[in-house]
């Protein structure tokens, strides 16, 4: 088994509504609470980068099965969502939708395109991520194929 360290340092001089600093190697930005939570919306959130953490781990996963597969493609592209639900003063992280798009070559086959909708459902249960966040938040697949 290896084990792989990743290291962030943060920041947060302040009060709730201040802004902080993150570092981890190639990220490197200001923090503070998202303006739909009442902060000042400076630099990145947690909302945020959860979603991209999950957004990212999944399309190169995707990207890596479809390889492995010999599946082509002319381009793979995805909007995610993420639902955060504040009820009662309680913040919850309810869902992600991820809205892959994949365009396979244009000789590709019905074949194909069924493997490109099987290879993005296994993408999703597939991904670290995804693994890591499992019970506690919810996530979607609303994959588009076409060529």
């Amino acid at each position: 088994m290896a084990e792989h360290h990743f290291h962030l340092k943060a920041d947060w001089p302040g009060l709730r509504n201040d802004i902080g600093t993150i570092d981890a190697g190639n990220l490197k930005t200001e923090v503070s609470i998202p303006p739909e939570m009442d902060g000042p919306g400076i630099g990145t959130n947690p909302d945020e980068m959860l979603l991209g953490a999950a957004a990212t781990c999944y399309i190169i996963t995707l990207a890596a099965m479809m390889e492995r597969s010999k599946l082509e493609k002319e381009a793979l592209t995805m909007g995610s969502v993420g639902i955060v639900d504040v009820t009662n003063g309680v913040i919850t992280y309810k869902k992600i939708i991820h809205k892959p798009q994949i365009v396979l070559k244009s000789d590709a086959t019905e074949k194909d395109q069924e493997l490109a909708h099987k290879l993005a459902e296994k993408a999703e249960i597939s991904c670290m991520i995804s693994r890591a966040i499992k019970g506690n938040v919810e996530i979607e697949l609303d994959a588009i194929v076409t060529k």
